[in-house]
């Protein structure tokens, strides 16, 4: 595995993402959100995709153990506003 493989610290703030495979992983202060695909092949690159699978991971466990955690959160979800760049006809 790459040395210099990036890392998130868990939690930490609504800006961080990476990739991972297929995947993308994004740091938020209540969640961390994974989405996509990706296939874990029998060859060193899917070793090094399941190496960083397992550090972010244990990142993430070891993040979460250090804090007393509630039952369960409630996420709430973002408000759409409208989109200030948009050109509405006005002038």
């Amino acid at each position: 595995m790459s040395k210099k493989a990036k890392r998130i610290p868990p939690f930490a703030n609504e800006s961080d993402s990476l990739c991972i495979g297929g995947l993308t992983v994004e740091n938020r202060n209540d969640r961390i959100s994974i989405y996509g695909s990706i296939d874990i092949t029998r060859d060193r690159k899917g070793l090094v995709d399941a190496e960083r699978l397992k550090m972010l991971f244990d990142d993430i466990v070891v993040a979460m153990k250090a804090e007393h955690l509630p039952d369960q959160i409630s996420i709430i979800l973002a408000e759409e506003i409208p989109n200030p760049f948009v050109d509405n006809g006005e002038e």
